[in-house]
């Protein structure tokens, strides 16, 4: 039992991090492929 506490202890909070940054990439992309399919729209 101390191994997993020690284990996730250790791994456990830059899990943490990267999920958060990946949360906040993710909606970063999302507003670049809405301005990309905007800007194919207005070339027509």
């Amino acid at each position: 039992m101390e191994q997993w506490i020690s284990f996730i202890s250790d791994v456990g909070f830059p899990i943490i991090v990267t999920l958060y940054l990946l949360h906040r990439i993710e909606a970063k992309l999302e507003a670049v492929i809405e301005s990309i399919h905007g800007l194919t729209e207005a070339a027509k």
